[in-house]
């Protein structure tokens, strides 16, 4: 069977001829004369592999690849940029992008046929070498890292803006995330409409799990408050990775049980401590789950702090000026900053 390849070039010459070279070479060759189609056609045929421009309008190469590695049945397909610009800092940029080479026009047609003909066996190589691997995956994945692994590995990447929902109260529970980059808030809406929040998911956290029944829906809102990144791969299958490992299925109901001890100390907090008790404990909260250091500024909304600690946003307003006054925080803009980590741990 004719391996299959994608070309993507706006050059109308240069994209007819090496279309004839290819074809003439034995392959099934489709072209595309900009990125947008690029990406569509790569969708459609799933190409053995793919040659792409990088100048193109519409979508760029870069952009094309990028594209094409957010989903799972095109992030593996060969991918060849083919480009007029050959400085060091172009063709680096290309390989850290993860394209597997980077061929500078004008091109000798043995170069780029040697190319092709490389990427492609050693895909090969490394697919049947899979297939003939006595590793299942469900055997691979025994722990909570090996599980974070796999959805880095396998999962559908995910954007999202500051303030954009990943899912809504009463919405299918369709998808479990891993969140790689950001900071996520879930919240519940009381019967006034007040936005309780119930969790902060940082980087590295689980999202969206609720029931090993399925279908099941989401019991709250989950909402971006930094631009954030995410993995995701089906609820039904994340049930059936959790349970193909006894100790998998074990970690993964500690961690369950842990978040569950935190949102009860959380809520005694929310009904017992005073309201500068609890503003500190936001503060100090928000500052573990976003900060590299505890000192670093927090950007995160006013609104959004007081209802992490059960206040109103006036109260909490009025708490933070108290502690800038003694010299805990300090506030800037819209920022506040760390000045004491010690006394603030030591406010009852």
């Amino acid at each position: 069977m004719k391996k299959r390849i994608l070309l993507i070039e706006d050059d109308t010459t240069l994209l007819q001829n090496t279309r004839e070279l290819l074809e003439l070479s034995g392959y099934e060759v489709f072209t595309a004369q900009n990125g947008e189609e690029g990406i569509d056609l790569a969708l459609e045929k799933l190409p053995d592999l793919i040659i792409s421009d990088i100048m193109m309008p519409k979508a760029n190469g870069y952009e094309v690849y990028k594209a094409l590695q957010k989903r799972n049945k095109t992030r593996e397909i060969p991918f060849i940029f083919l480009s007029v610009k050959a400085n060091p800092e172009d063709v680096r940029r290309g390989m850290n992008l993860g394209a597997d080479d980077y061929i500078t026009k004008p091109f000798r047609e043995v170069d780029l046929l040697t190319a092709i003909a490389s990427r492609l066996a050693k895909h090969d190589i490394l697919r049947n070498n899979f297939k003939n691997s006595t590793t299942s995956p469900e055997e691979a994945i025994y722990d909570l890292d090996g599980l974070r692994e796999y959805f880095l590995r396998s999962g559908e990447i995910e954007e999202f803006h500051k303030l954009e929902e990943i899912f809504r109260e009463t919405g299918n529970a369709s998808y479990v995330y891993l969140v790689e980059e950001g900071l996520i808030k879930t919240y519940r809406l009381d019967e006034y409409g007040k936005e309780l929040i119930t969790g902060l998911v940082k980087k590295n956290d689980f999202l969206g799990f609720y029931s090993f029944k399925t279908p099941s829906a989401y019991p709250e809102t989950a909402q971006a408050l930094q631009n954030s990144k995410l993995y995701r791969i089906t609820t039904e299958h994340f049930v059936k990775k959790i349970a193909a490992s006894q100790n998998l299925m074990l970690e993964f109901g500690q961690l369950i049980s842990d978040n569950l001890i935190t949102l009860k100390d959380h809520l005694l907090d929310m009904a017992y401590s005073s309201m500068l008790k609890k503003t500190t404990n936001t503060i100090l909260e928000f500052a573990e789950k976003i900060q590299e250091s505890p000192r670093d500024h927090i950007r995160i909304s006013r609104s959004d702090l007081a209802s992490v600690a059960g206040i109103s946003t006036e109260s909490f307003i009025r708490s933070l000026s108290s502690l800038k006054k003694d010299g805990l925080i300090d506030i800037v803009g819209r920022d506040i900053k760390i000045l004491d980590l010690e006394k603030l741990h030591e406010i009852k």
